[in-house]
């Protein structure tokens, strides 16, 4: 299953730039990271189908790591081929996005910078993979 991040704005060279790369490389399933701009510019087109979106969003579900792991492989099991996790710029997405939105995701309820977002996520999406991989790097409890 392609894991794509799909973000408004430009990361450019910076340190989470270089995060986001470190957790990317370490991902072990198809992955993308795509960019558009902050205002305008259209969300692209699944590459693959079936697919799930999911928007990083204030109003969504805050979920264990563990818990996180198992909805991508449940996802992956149902044979979905691409999961697309959106961040939206500084004013979030709309109410007609989080209705289409497959799930709404959050990462608790502090408000972090969306460059960072984009780093948080991947390496949550790193420890997932590992998790359902068998991987030792996570350590729950």
């Amino acid at each position: 299953m392609l894991l794509h991040i799909i973000a408004r704005g430009k990361i450019a060279r910076s340190p989470e730039a270089e995060l986001l790369d470190r957790y990317a490389r370490r991902i072990t399933w198809p992955f993308k990271h795509s960019e558009l701009p902050d205002v305008g510019g259209k969300v692209p087109p699944p590459t693959q189908t079936p697919v799930r979106e999911v928007l990083l969003d204030e109003r969504g579900k805050a979920m264990t790591s563990e818990e996180f792991a198992a909805l991508l492989g449940r996802w992956r099991d149902d044979g979905v081929r691409e999961c697309r996790f959106l961040i939206g710029a500084a004013d979030g997405h709309g109410d007609e996005a989080r209705k289409a939105a497959d799930h709404l995701l959050c990462f608790g309820k502090m408000t972090w910078p969306h460059l960072l977002a984009r780093a948080m996520l991947a390496e949550q999406l790193w420890r997932a993979t590992a998790i359902l991989a068998g991987h030792p790097y996570h350590r729950s409890g």
